[in-house]
């Protein structure tokens, strides 16, 4: 079906535009673009750029009298002149204004198919004399909401590169520099940007994947992926939980072990790389080995 939209930009906001466009696309072909308005008042500013963008005819209305509202007998008159040129199958008449109604009945007695669009303080009288409304605030919300479901799936692709990159270019620890990662996934993915999902650095965005498990060595951060097991960091804080418990002493290695065990049975050196717990527990941040005692140094 072939539509024609007509806007009473007096009466709707510029930002609407790309809705209105994408929801007449949803019933057939637009054929006639146009929005009215006297285009000498500042107010319409907004209109003319959204207007040229979108190949949308302005069409010139003077208020000639003040308090008067001259788009609307413009539209009418338009409205009128396509519906006998036979060039169209339906309208698009978007408003807040009643006085179209009338319009859109008179629409309707000569076959036409007729959608109305406008604000939601749109007048019900309007609003039930059209085929269709659509409020264009709901349009909007639906929009954003596709926008985030996009971005949802988006985020999926990207956390499922990432957990493969790491899975293919780790170390033995099963851990790999940040630094590379960006690298890597940039190659994949040449027009990634962090900036687009509204981070400003790669490390905060990598930060808000559950998957991800997180080690600062000296200046480098590696990044892995969590262990379906046990977390490293709930490891780490168990152990510091048990060295610390024996005060300034340390605490015996092989004992440490135990009680680790005891606490997380499913624990195991192996699943990070190691195959000595001392060599786990060395490289663990604030833990240092000496004669076989575990003690913690602050940093």
């Amino acid at each position: 079906m072939r539509y024609a939209v007509l806007i009473d930009a007096d009466n709707v906001a510029a930002k609407y535009t790309k809705y209105i466009l994408d929801e007449v696309s949803n019933y057939g072909v637009v054929t006639y673009k146009r929005v009215y308005g006297d285009w000498t008042r500042p107010n319409l500013a907004g209109w003319k750029g959204m207007a040229l963008d979108n190949a949308i005819t302005p069409v010139q209305q003077y208020s000639y009298t003040s308090g008067k509202n001259s788009t609307d007998s413009a539209m009418i008159i338009d409205a009128m002149d396509i519906l006998y040129s036979n060039n169209a199958d339906g309208f698009c008449i978007v408003s807040s204004d009643s006085d179209f109604t009338r319009l859109a009945i008179r629409l309707r007695e000569s076959g036409m198919y007729v959608i109305g669009m406008g604000e939601q303080k749109t007048p019900k009288p309007f609003s039930t004399a059209c085929n269709a409304f659509k409020y264009l605030e709901i349009l909007a919300e639906e929009e954003l909401q596709s926008s985030d479901d996009t971005e949802k799936v988006e985020l999926k692709t990207l956390e499922s590169a990432i957990i493969r990159i790491i899975a293919e270019s780790a170390n033995l620890q099963e851990e790999i520099n940040i630094g590379e990662l960006g690298s890597r996934l940039q190659s994949r993915y040449p027009d990634f940007d962090v900036r687009n999902y509204g981070y400003s650095k790669f490390s905060q965005f990598l930060k808000d994947f559950d998957s991800l498990s997180f080690r600062q060595v000296g200046s480098s951060i590696l990044v892995s992926q969590k262990s379906d097991k046990t977390d490293l960091r709930m490891i780490e804080e168990v152990l510091a939980s048990i060295v610390r418990s024996n005060g300034t002493k340390g605490y015996n290695l092989g004992e440490l072990k135990k009680q680790l065990c005891t606490k997380l049975p499913d624990f195991s050196v192996k699943t990070y790389g190691y195959s000595k717990f001392s060599r786990f527990v060395e490289n663990l941040p604030g833990f240092r080995i000496k004669n076989n005692t575990v003690t913690i140094f602050e940093k």
